[in-house]
C-alpha cells in the first residue's frame, strides 16, 4: 500500500457514470493521468457509480477532466464534480476518507489474482451475466474473480488473466451475452495501478485469508501434461510356416489335370469304336 501525504491543499474529485465497467475504466484514466489517491466507488442504484479521488487540487483538476473525457467518449459520463480544501466533518461522514483504502485493503487481505489484466463485462440481468461468465471461462485461460451489481438489473462479471486470454473471454462472453438477453457495457485494463487493484471487488473464495486451510487452484495452461505411455512387453507366439500357392502353381496344376482328362478320353475311343463295328 502506498501512502502519499496529503497536504492542506488537496481535492476531492467525483465523476459519475452509468455503468460498473465504465466507472473502472474512468477510475483507471484517471490514476495514471495524474497524482491522485483513489479512496473507492459510490453505488447508488439505477445503474449509477461514482469514482472517489483525492489529491492535490491541480492533479485533482487534471484527473477529474481525463476521467470525464473517457467516460463521455463511451457515452457513459453522468456528472463530475471538484471539491477544493473540504472540510473535515464531510470527510467523516462521506465516504471519502484517505484511510479508507488502507483499512479496506486490512480487512480484505491478499488477492492471488493481483497483477493480472481484468475484464468487465456488463449485462441487464443476472442469467445473461452467468452465461457470459460460462462462456468467458470455457473460451480462454481466465479466472472468474467476482460479480459486481449496481441496480437496474445491471450485473458485472469480472474476469482476470492475461492481455491475450482477457481479450478472447470478453469476445466470447459479448456473444453469449447478446445471445441470452442485454449487453451494455464492457472494459479490458491491461494493467492495474495499486490503488486501483485494491479497490476492485475479489470473491472471498480468492483471498488467502479466507482460505488458509484450503490451497488456491494456480494459474496452468488448459493443455495438461500428459502422462507417457509405458510399452507393455507381449509374450511371444509360436511361429508357424506358411505356404502359399502362387498362381502359377495353380495354372500348372490345372493344366495337368486338362491333359490327363484328355489323354483318358484318348485312350478310351478306340475301344468304343471296335465295339460299333
Amino acid at each position: 500500500m502506498r501512502h502519499r501525504h496529503i497536504s492542506p491543499d488537496s481535492a476531492l474529485g467525483l465523476v459519475s457514470t452509468y455503468s460498473f465497467p465504465a466507472i473502472v475504466g474512468t477510475a483507471d484514466m484517471m490514476l495514471k493521468s495524474a497524482e491522485v489517491m483513489l479512496v473507492g466507488y459510490e453505488k447508488i442504484g439505477a445503474g449509477h457509480c461514482t469514482a472517489i479521488v483525492r489529491g492535490r487540487i491541480a492533479d485533482v483538476r487534471l484527473a477529474v477532466e481525463e476521467g470525464a473525457k473517457m467516460a463521455e467518449q463511451i457515452g457513459q459520463l453522468h456528472t463530475k464534480l471538484i471539491i477544493p480544501r473540504p472540510m473535515p466533518n464531510l470527510e467523516a461522514v462521506f465516504p471519502i476518507g484517505s484511510r479508507l483504502v488502507e483499512v479496506a485493503q486490512q480487512k480484505r487481505g491478499f488477492s492471488r489474482l493481483s497483477n493480472r489484466s481484468i475484464g468487465l463485462l456488463e449485462t441487464k440481468g443476472f442469467p445473461a451475466m452467468v452465461g457470459a461468465a460460462d462462456a468467458m471461462l470455457k473460451s480462454a485461460d481466465v479466472q472468474l474473480a467476482s460479480y459486481e451489481t449496481i441496480g437496474a438489473g445491471l450485473c458485472t462479471v469480472i474476469v482476470r488473466g492475461s492481455v491475450a486470454n482477457v481479450a478472447v473471454a470478453i469476445e466470447a462472453g459479448m456473444a453469449e451475452a447478446e445471445r441470452i438477453g442485454d449487453l451494455n457495457a464492457v472494459m479490458i485494463i491491461p494493467r492495474l495501478l495499486e490503488d486501483l487493484e485494491h479497490t476492485l471487488p475479489v470473491a472471498n473464495y480468492w483471498l488467502e485469508q479466507e482460505n488458509k486451510e484450503h490451497p488456491l487452484p494456480t494459474f496452468t495452461s488448459r493443455q495438461k501434461e500428459r502422462a507417457k505411455r509405458k510399452l507393455v512387453a507381449l509374450p511371444e507366439l509360436e511361429k508357424i510356416p506358411l505356404t502359399f500357392e502362387t498362381r502359377e502353381k495353380v495354372k500348372q496344376e490345372a493344366k495337368l489335370e486338362s491333359q490327363l482328362e484328355l489323354s483318358s478320353e484318348l485312350e478310351l475311343s478306340p475301344e468304343s469304336d471296335d465295339e460299333d463295328n
